[in-house]
This record gives structure tokens, C-alpha cells and sequence, in this order.
């Protein structure tokens, strides 16, 4: 019998005082999220639960893949407590595979698809998983090439489940198993012992950082914290048996899959679509023919909407709820997205380890497009300091610093990381710099490190791309710092033209900014026209690479 603990997991701990408070105010439930996501499965057990590239699932037949998927995997010997790295786009295994993970105790590691051997060895290294999940080619890339790479550098690694549908091609290599075949419904599957309420601490899924400050980092995410997250999402959002919830981004990263997402749309009786964001027309049309009434995107994801709308004249019909997270959603597209695809636009903050924000479904304009909402939870403990840990003045910046009932207590396996990255008292430090808005909303300024010095003079990024992404011939924009002899740092400027045959130039940005009271050390003192911007994570601009970009060609003037 395996006698999984938790304790023996090297994960930070919530402290037991703190557990208690969130226990008594039943914030904390002794629910499993497995049994949480599939609680409506009895009722109305015909009515279709998810739909993908692959097929269509009731309810019924997600429950018998589930439980299929669970007993196949306890036949190759995985666990209560075992890990499994999952990275697997968005189709029916997707949902299935770590809902049949949570039903035997194991621990899904869940992993987007665009990431490649750098991030994962990290992420294998710490969690060291005993199977991987992957497709065989996404995007024309080898995921399975890449998995048997990972086993060779990971012993732990015993299995790796390959979702591959071509056809009359067989099983990507010795020592893989079918994933495909792993979760068809299978209603005479062996029946899991039930597990009964979630031990103190015990792990429902892994998540995974989005790697803006280094190696992406592994986040274990309890079922009681993480269940209450999902409700309380959900609730902001105003999930109902009648929801239809998109998902076009990765299911694998936490905006999509819990905030309230995947999980949070099954758990309250919803239906999910699972779709993907190359092709905006393909996806306001499956809109339409699904009857899509919520969905997730990132501010570039908007854009790309607003565009095709434009050309189309009209927008979705169904679509009540739009929100827009994994970066700030300017003013401009905010308002403009409300009236073109005339939905409620859902301002979101959070990450993944841990506090929500949103915006109210009833939250004024104003608001709507110039906040990032409130704190999700009555929970939620949030404080604003300046670089020496002081708090600020009420509505000036400063790093947001944030514990709380959803808000993990460490990373795993990640000791360094997590003296950097918490207080002695149990804070996050989120590495983010906001304020608070009139109405008690957070606004999102941008990242500690995005601030630029010149000359000791402090210079917000947020601030600048904010107002040039106002510039008729601008499609993206991003500040970073620059270095320079005399002033330590300049602004150096990344822009992507609507036109690349009509550019700005800098003097015309700069007289831009002046028009609109900036000043003068502020402006920006390169321009660099680019394609795209570089991306990490879901919807972050990788500054990383533009700093690098930045320092590299000042290197070379």
C-alpha cells in the first residue's frame, strides 16, 4: 500500500494558525478537485461537458475517461504522490489526463507546449516526475524526441505517454504508451479506491512560473487553497450550468485552467470548448457555432479580435464575459472591446502562485479600463512598499507584496528561490509595481525591473508604452532600459508599426509625449522598429531579451 505524506515532500507550508482561520471560515473545504471539477457528472449526464479538435465528451463519458485513464495508470504503477509532466496542447486529454492524475493522488506537472529542454530540465530536475505526457509533433516541433531526451537526463522518468493521432504511423518509439487509447471512455474500468478528503497540504496539480525572473520554478498548489480558488473565481466571473468557457490559450497555464477556466466551468456545471489562437477568424466563428458565452485572453490576443471584428462589422453573438490578463489591458482597446464584441471586458491580475484581481462584472467603464480589479478573496492581504519594505503613500507605487487563502508559501524544491522571493512573514513578493486606483482597485504599473533610472531619476515603462500604445501607427510598444555613459540608464523604445510601410521615427514619438505632458527626462532616446515582440510566459513581453537587445546594440554604437 502506498503511504504517501505529505510532510515528505519538500514543500513551504502555509503556517497552522493561518490554515485554522482559512478552515473556520470555510475558505478551505475537505474536497478533492477532481471530485470538485466533476461534482455534476450525475446531473444531466447526456448533456456534453467538453468538446475539442479530437471530439465531444458528455458528461457520462468524461467521468468513464477519467476513471479509465486512472485505472490504466495505476496498471503502469503510478501513485498516490507520484508526479507526471504534462504538456499537451488543447485537446480532450488535456482535461482528462490530470483529472485521472488527481484521482489516483498523483501530481500532474502541467506545462504549456511552448516550452522546450532549457525550462523543462529545470522543472524535471525539481520535481522529478515519473512520467511525461506529450504529443508526439505540435507546431511542427518533435515533442516526443524531446520527452525521450528528458528521461535520458531525469532517471525518475519510467513512462512516456505519447497523445498522437496519425494515422497507421504506431507509437513514437520503445517505451511509450498510448495516451489516445489511454482516455477513451471506458465504462467497465476498474474502480479507484476513493481516496476520501485531501490530507493537510497534499498537492493537487503542479503549476509552473512563467520564468520572467530566471528558470521557470515549480508551484504546488494544495487542493484546499486551489479549490477555493477556482470557486472564487468562478463566482467573479458568474459561471452557471448554461456557461459555455473558450479556452484559446494554453489549458496548461493556470489563467486558463483555474482562474475560474477549464476546471472552474466544470465544476459549476458548464460546458468547455477547447480551441486554439492562431487563426482569430477560425475563433469568433467557433464562437458563433458553440455559442461561446466566456473566454480568456491576453491584451495581443484582443487586438488580433478587435482587427478581424473591424473587417467583419459585426461581433459574436453569445459572448457575455471577455477576460484579459497575463499582462495590463490598456484603456483604449478596453473600452473599444466592450463595444465591438459587446460583452462585459473582465480586467484580471494574478499569478501563479497565487492572488487573484478582477474587475466586477457591474464595475463602471472607468473602471473597467483603467484598473486591474480588486483582490479576489476577503483573504487576500495585500501591501504596497517601497524599496525598503516601507509602505507607500495611499495611491503612489510601489511592489506588491500579497498573502492569502489561494497564495502558495514557497516554491518546490527551491530554497534559494523562495528567500528571494517571500518575507518571514508569509508574503509574496510579487516583483510587480502598482497603485491603488480611487475606486480600491489594483493598477498594474509594470515590473521592479522595468523601472528605468536615469540619472536617479526613476522612470515608469508602464507609464510610456501606456501612452504611446495611443499612437495611431503603433500596433505594440514596449520601454526598457537602456544603458548610457553618462545617465546610467535611457529609455530605449521597441515598436511594432501597423504598417511597416509608415514607421514613426523617435523625434516623433518624442514629440508624442510632449504633447501629452511628459517630461522631458522621460522621453525616449532610441527606437528600435521590430516585427513582434518577444513573448514568455502567456502574453508577457520577454524584457529580458529586449534589455539584452537594448544593452548589445548601445554596446556596439
Amino acid at each position: 500500500m502506498n503511504s504517501f505524506r505529505p510532510e515528505d515532500l519538500d514543500l513551504p507550508r502555509i503556517p497552522p494558525d493561518r490554515a485554522r482561520e482559512y478552515r473556520h471560515r470555510r475558505w478551505w473545504l475537505p474536497e478533492r478537485v477532481d471530485r470538485l471539477v466533476l461534482r455534476h457528472v450525475a446531473d444531466h449526464p447526456e448533456k456534453e461537458a467538453v468538446s475539442g479538435p479530437s471530439g465531444r465528451l458528455t458528461r457520462r463519458e468524461l467521468a468513464h475517461a477519467v476513471a479509465g485513464a486512472a485505472a490504466k495508470l495505476s496498471a503502469l504503477g503510478i501513485s498516490r504522490g507520484d508526479r507526471v509532466l504534462v504538456q499537451l496542447p488543447n485537446d480532450l486529454e488535456l482535461v482528462i489526463l490530470p483529472l485521472a492524475l488527481m484521482r489516483l493522488g498523483a501530481h500532474p506537472v502541467m506545462a504549456v507546449p511552448s516550452l522546450r529542454r532549457r525550462e523543462l530540465l529545470s522543472v524535471v530536475a525539481a520535481t522529478r516526475p515519473t512520467a511525461v505526457a506529450v504529443p508526439r509533433r505540435w507546431q511542427r516541433f518533435d515533442h516526443a524526441a524531446l520527452a525521450r531526451e528528458l528521461q535520458q537526463n531525469c532517471p525518475s522518468i519510467r513512462h512516456i505517454l505519447v497523445a498522437d493521432r496519425t494515422p497507421d504511423v504506431g507509437l513514437a518509439g520503445p517505451g511509450t504508451t498510448d495516451l489516445v487509447e489511454m482516455c477513451r471512455p471506458d465504462p467497465e474500468a476498474r474502480h479507484m479506491p476513493d481516496l476520501g478528503p485531501p490530507l493537510d497540504d497534499e498537492p493537487a496539480v503542479f503549476l509552473v512560473s512563467s520564468g520572467t525572473t530566471g528558470p521557470p520554478k515549480a508551484i504546488a498548489r494544495a487542493h484546499e487553497g486551489y479549490g477555493y480558488m477556482i470557486r472564487t473565481a468562478a463566482q467573479w466571473a458568474a459561471l452557471s450550468p448554461d456557461t459555455v468557457y473558450l479556452a484559446v490559450m494554453s489549458g496548461a497555464h493556470g489563467f486558463v485552467l483555474n482562474c475560474p477556466g477549464i476546471f472552474g466551468a466544470l465544476a459549476f456545471g458548464g460546458r468547455v470548448v477547447l480551441g486554439s489562437p492562431g487563426d482569430p477568424a477560425a475563433t469568433l466563428d467557433l464562437i458563433d457555432h458553440e455559442r461561446v458565452t466566456h473566454t480568456t485572453l491576453v491584451p495581443a490576443l484582443v487586438t488580433q479580435w478587435l482587427n478581424e471584428v473591424r473587417q467583419r462589422g459585426h461581433g459574436p453573438g453569445s459572448l457575455r464575459v471577455l477576460q484579459v490578463g497575463g499582462a495590463r489591458l490598456e484603456p483604449a482597446p478596453a473600452t473599444e472591446a466592450q463595444m465591438l464584441l459587446g460583452c462585459t471586458v473582465q480586467q484580471c491580475y494574478g499569478m501563479s502562485e497565487g492572488l487573484l484581481t478582477y474587475t466586477a462584472l457591474d464595475d463602471s467603464g472607468d473602471v473597467i479600463a483603467h484598473t486591474q480589479g480588486r483582490p479576489a478573496s476577503p483573504g487576500d492581504e495585500i501591501r504596497i512598499v517601497d524599496e525598503d519594505g516601507k509602505e507607500v503613500a495611499q495611491g503612489e507605487a510601489g511592489e506588491l507584496l500579497t498573502r492569502g487563502p489561494y497564495t502558495v508559501a514557497g516554491y518546490y524544491a527551491a530554497p534559494e528561490a523562495n528567500a528571494r522571493a517571500f518575507t518571514d512573514n508569509g508574503f509574496y513578493r510579487t516583483g510587480d509595481l502598482v497603485r491603488i486606483h480611487p475606486s480600491g482597485g489594483l493598477v498594474v504599473e509594470g515590473r521592479i525591473g522595468d523601472v528605468i533610472n536615469r540619472g536617479g531619476e526613476k522612470i515608469s515603462a508602464g507609464e510610456i508604452e501606456s501612452l504611446l500604445s495611443e499612437h495611431p501607427l503603433l500596433q505594440a510598444v514596449a520601454a526598457v532600459a537602456m544603458p548610457h555613459a553618462v545617465w546610467g540608464q535611457t529609455v530605449c523604445v521597441f515598436a511594432v508599426p501597423f504598417d511597416p510601410e509608415t514607421q514613426p521615427t523617435l523625434l516623433e514619438l518624442r514629440r508624442f509625449l510632449t504633447e501629452r505632458g511628459v517630461a522631458t527626462f522621460k522621453l525616449p532616446e532610441e527606437l528600435r522598429i521590430v516585427g513582434a515582440l518577444p513573448m514568455v510566459g502567456v502574453g508577457k513581453i520577454n524584457r529580458v531579451a529586449l534589455r539584452a537587445a537594448a544593452a548589445e546594440r548601445q554596446a556596439q554604437a
